[in-house]
This record gives C-alpha cells, structure tokens and sequence, in this order.
C-alpha cells in the first residue's frame, strides 16, 4: 500500500485457484463417455445423464462463476456455455420421457447441434491467443458438433459413429489439457507441455 498527497492507493493480489481444470474435467469426461456411446459400445443409461447434469453441466457452471471472478472472459463464456448445453441435451432426452415437451425431430437436433458448431468454431478462434491444447481442443471439438448434425440431418447412421470416435478424441484431449495444468502448478514447471502461445 502506497500514500502519496492524501491518496491511498491499493493492489489485491489474485490467491484464488485456476478454475480451468475442473471445467475442463467436467467437458472431457462428459464427452467421451457420450461419444463411446455415439461410436455404439454402449446405450444412452443414467451414467451418461447424470455426468452431463453434474460433472458436465454444474461443474462447468460453477467453473465458469469462478472464471468470472478471475477477470476471464473467454474462461466464464465457455465454461458456463457447455455447462449450459450440457444441461439442455440432458433436458432435450429426458423432458419428453417425463411427458414434459415433444421430443425433438432429428432435423431440429442438428440445427441445436449446428449452432453449437458455430459457436465452438467462433471460441476456436479466442484460443489462437491461448495454448496449442485448447486449440486442438476446441478445434475438434467444433468438428465434432458439425458431424454430429450432419448425422442427425441426414440419418446417416455411419456418420454419428464416426462422429462418436472423434469426439473421444476430443474428450481426452480436454482430460489432457486439465491434468497438465493440475501438474505444471504442483511441480512449478512445464511437467506436460500445453503449446501456451507468447503474449
């Protein structure tokens, strides 16, 4: 704290943890545990709901609010964003089950998973200014949601399998790029490497 002519002025060192790596945890195993479903190994069961209500949908919510308090647009946008589509898929399965709604047609499934699309590839190009992880991250992860409403728009079953393989790829890369950080701060070096790009 400095005085100088009657004015105090004060800086607040930021001691709050990274939130990135529980919404990255919460996005990657979310998402290959659906995509080994949509590659066909298994069926659509509570295992998958239940991840997409807490791990992929709160936990990235509340990510997201501890993004915000770190000053991080780009962190708050994502995170609380797929926490937030991770909420309505659950709710697109399970609210015509209930007797709630009309479940949805494939084709209004893949303008949902289209947009998505869209938004994913416009956040792919936050992450040129972040790290080669988040790029592959979000890279494939854009593809990912294009094939998926290619699937659905087309019916083409061969498609949403390939789209299921893809998008495990996808999920570990996010398991990845959360651990490395996890690692890289409890050792203080570069323990697995992220691709962080210069500023």
């Amino acid at each position: 704290m400095e005085k100088g002519n009657n004015i105090v002025t004060a800086s607040i060192k930021d001691m709050t943890s990274n939130p990135a790596p529980l919404g990255l945890l919460g996005f990657g195993m979310t998402t290959v545990l659906l995509n080994i479903h949509n590659a066909g190994f298994f069926p659509m069961s509570s295992m998958i709901l239940a991840m997409g209500i807490f791990y992929g949908g709160i936990g990235q919510v509340i990510a997201g609010i501890m993004e915000w308090k770190k000053n991080n647009t780009f962190g708050t946008t994502a995170f609380t964003s797929y926490g937030l589509f991770w909420l309505t898929l659950v709710a697109l399965i399970v609210m015509p089950k209930m007797g709630l709604a009309e479940a949805a047609s494939a084709k209004a499934m893949s303008a949902y998973l289209f947009m998505w699309g869209l938004f994913t590839l416009v956040m792919f190009i936050g992450t040129l200014k972040i790290s080669r992880a988040l790029q592959f991250v979000f890279l494939s992860l854009t593809i990912l949601f294009f094939l998926l409403a290619a699937g659905d728009f087309t019916g083409a079953e061969a498609i949403t399998r390939f789209a299921g393989y893809e998008g495990i790829i996808c999920g570990f890369s996010a398991i990845y790029a959360a651990l490395a950080q996890v690692l890289n701060e409890l050792y203080g070096k570069e323990v697995l490497p992220l691709g962080n790009m210069k500023k």
